[in-house]
Formats: C-alpha cells, sequence, structure tokens
C-alpha cells in the first residue's frame, strides 16, 4: 500500500488549492520506495498561524512504527520539502536500527554455534 492510498488531507483556516495537493502527493510518493512495511495512514494538516507562516505537519503510520515531522515556513511547498525530508531521515534510522538488530543476533548465534573447538569464526 502507498502513502497516497490512505491520504487524509487537514486544512485549518485556508483553502489549498488542487495543484499544491497535487504537489504533496507527489513529494509523499517518493517515500514509498523507502518503506519496508505497509502504510495504513498518512495525515497531513496544514495551517496558517498568526505571522502568516504556512505550518505543515505529517504523519505516517505503519503497523509498528509511526513517522512524524512538522515544519514552519513561509510557503507549503518549502515546509513540504523541508518535512518529506526529515521523514526520509527518520525512515532510514528506522531501517538501519532494525538492520544492525538482525545483525547482532545473527552474530551472537554464529558465536554460540561452534562445531569444533578448533574451528575459527
Amino acid at each position: 500500500m502507498s502513502t497516497t492510498e490512505n491520504l487524509r488531507f487537514l486544512f485549518k483556516g485556508i483553502a489549498v488549492e488542487q495543484k499544491t495537493r497535487d504537489y504533496i502527493e507527489k513529494r509523499l510518493t517518493g517515500l514509498d520506495k523507502k518503506f519496508t512495511e505497509e502504510v495504513i495512514l498518512t495525515e497531513v494538516e496544514i495551517d496558517l498561524d498568526k505571522k502568516g507562516k504556512f505550518r505543515v505537519e505529517v504523519m505516517i503510520k505503519t503497523p509498528r512504527n509511526l513517522f512524524r515531522s512538522e515544519n514552519t515556513s513561509e510557503s507549503i511547498e518549502t515546509s513540504i520539502d523541508l518535512t518529506v525530508a526529515e521523514l526520509e531521515d527518520q525512515i532510514m534510522h528506522q531501517k538501519d536500527k532494525v538492520r544492525t538488530i538482525r545483525k547482532r543476533g545473527a552474530l551472537s548465534l554464529k558465536k554460540k554455534l561452534v562445531v569444533d573447538s578448533g574451528a575459527r569464526f
């Protein structure tokens, strides 16, 4: 399942054009190849603060993890770009963490599984 299949937009106090929605979907679709598990829900929340800046929050739920990022800037596109970059970092960190845990587990099994006392691993 891709990040845009269960995509939900929440706009607070602003109206967003279809062109901007398409841009957000395009940027989030780029995250699909980084996920190893299915995406259950993607929420994009956009609101305008009192200073005239756009706050964009993206939350992606998977069966095991929740990835969330928030940014505030002058334009929605800039905020989305920064948010997607943070989400990519979070996803890659999680993948590296899982890979390290599996590697450590395999190494500890390998150490325990000695067939011959003279064998070297």
